[in-house]
């Protein structure tokens, strides 16, 4: 295996490593893999659900249950692994967590599972998927230095979207072809080819922190100083990016779990269109948080200045996507209603990128996989709860199509509302200037070369 570091021989930091290059881009394009299968493990659940409600006699409420299941440790597995990337190289934990999710398919290709395997391994597999971002992440940002995140962050979103868009027009065939049960086995094969790939390629990039008993190492150009966490975790910046994301994260679940559904009941529409469309609003989805990314590339490498606060811009997609949603929910003209599920609505998404690279920068580099991981276990609670509010609320409806309604404009409310604190005071550079974290502009980024300050709004 490869598992090992990409620079073992003396210290890493921005001064002794080369610019993002191929083993960078190479990290990163495994690592959009990896986040594919991972969204594509979660959509199987929404797209084989209509089946799964009919073969088990299950209500909304109940699938509501089985959904949120997935979320039952998700947030408390975020959390704890994130204190592991201080002990235990992200390499190793990338791959441990590929295997069990792979494993944890597999059960529900036998006639004899039920609905308690299904619950059961739904716990497990969020189990094991819950610190797959905030590891992703922190492995990808050992790889490129602080101004060059923005993009290769945005681009494991990506993989998050097009997992959702390969996933839907094709386990939709193979449950039209073959029954629910394959979908499960289907993704749970696709994360065992992903697994032996990373075991292969898999290695620690040269802005990684140190771990284990070299953790307290001083990094090379780092200036090695850790800041208490308590200060990061009330800053404005790290409490608005986490309530944003939530928000955004509340609408990514809503549609993997009840939009097929949805699309079903309400407007009558086959699986196969509804999971034509659910992939078509995911690749909208990539398309957006690519361009986010490129764009924050271009702004950085040009040190262009901001026409708005920084972290204001994030906050506004989240007000914009909430129009979208409210839109979505009260027109019925489909050729008004159905692109708002292209393109506007996935405005939200951006907020998950930007809070990601805005928490990282009021983290030393040695406490951002906590931070990250924090700050997944916060906002993936949204898909715990998500699945059981809508549930409840389109069950408690008169009609169904009364209570979809009323689901997603409780959706837009959450959006404006985080969005609005978002735009006022998610300020990444202001607080860590605060807080001193090393590479803040007007601190030590003469001597590092990374400053962070010719970022775009929100990246």
């Amino acid at each position: 295996m490869a598992l090992t570091r990409a620079a073992q021989a003396g210290p890493v930091g921005p001064q002794g490593a080369a610019p993002a290059g191929r083993g960078a881009w190479t990290a990163t394009w495994l690592l959009l893999a990896f986040m594919l299968v991972n969204f594509a493990d979660k959509a199987v659940l929404g797209l084989a659900g209509p089946e799964i409600m009919k073969e088990f006699g299950l209500d909304r409420q109940e699938f509501g249950a089985a959904q949120a299941a997935f979320f039952a440790l998700f947030s408390l597995s975020a959390l704890a692994v994130s204190f592991l990337t201080r002990a235990v190289r992200t390499s190793v934990l990338l791959l441990l967590m590929g295997l069990v999710w792979s494993v944890a398919q597999l059960p529900m290709l036998f006639a004899a599972a039920g609905f308690g395997t299904l619950v059961a391994t739904r716990v497990l597999l969020g189990f094991a998927e819950g610190p797959a971002a905030p590891v992703a992440t922190h492995h990808v940002h050992g790889w490129f230095e602080q101004r060059q995140r923005a993009l290769p962050t945005a681009v494991l979103m990506v993989g998050a979207a097009t997992g959702v868009a390969v996933a839907a027009p094709a386990l939709g065939a193979v449950i039209s072809h073959f029954g629910w049960r394959w979908a499960f086995g289907a993704v749970g094969l696709a994360g065992l080819l992903w697994a032996a790939a990373w075991a292969v390629k898999g290695v620690e990039g040269p802005w990684a922190p140190r771990v284990g008993r070299r953790a307290g190492a001083v990094e090379v150009g780092s200036g090695g100083a850790e800041v208490p966490l308590r200060s990061v975790f009330l800053s404005g910046t790290f409490v608005t990016a986490a309530l944003g994301s939530f928000a955004a994260y509340w609408v990514m679940s809503v549609e993997l779990t009840w939009l097929p559904d949805y699309l079903k009941t309400v407007d009558g529409w086959s699986l196969q269109q509804a999971g034509a469309a659910v992939g078509g609003g995911a690749v909208a989805n990539g398309v957006v948080l690519l361009a986010h990314g490129l764009l924050a590339r271009r702004a950085a490498l040009r040190g262009t200045g901001r026409r708005l606060p920084e972290g204001a811009g994030a906050g506004l997609l989240l007000v914009a996507s909430s129009g979208a949603v409210t839109v979505f929910a009260t027109v019925g003209v489909p050729g008004i209603k159905v692109p708002m599920m292209f393109g506007p609505m996935a405005l939200a998404l951006v907020m998950i990128t930007a809070a990601q690279t805005a928490v990282a920068r009021v983290a030393p580099p040695a406490q951002r996989g906590v931070v990250l991981g924090v700050l997944v276990a916060v906002f993936a609670l949204a898909g715990v709860v998500s699945p059981l509010v809508l549930g409840r609320i389109v069950d408690s409806a008169t009609t169904a199509a009364a209570g979809y309604r009323d689901g997603w404009l409780v959706t837009a409310g959450l959006l404006l509302g985080t969005g609005l604190l978002a735009s006022v005071f998610m300020r990444p550079e202001k607080d860590a200037r605060r807080l001193g974290v090393p590479g803040t502009p007007g601190r030590d980024s003469a001597t590092r070369g990374d400053s962070a300050d010719a970022l775009p709004d929100g990246a």
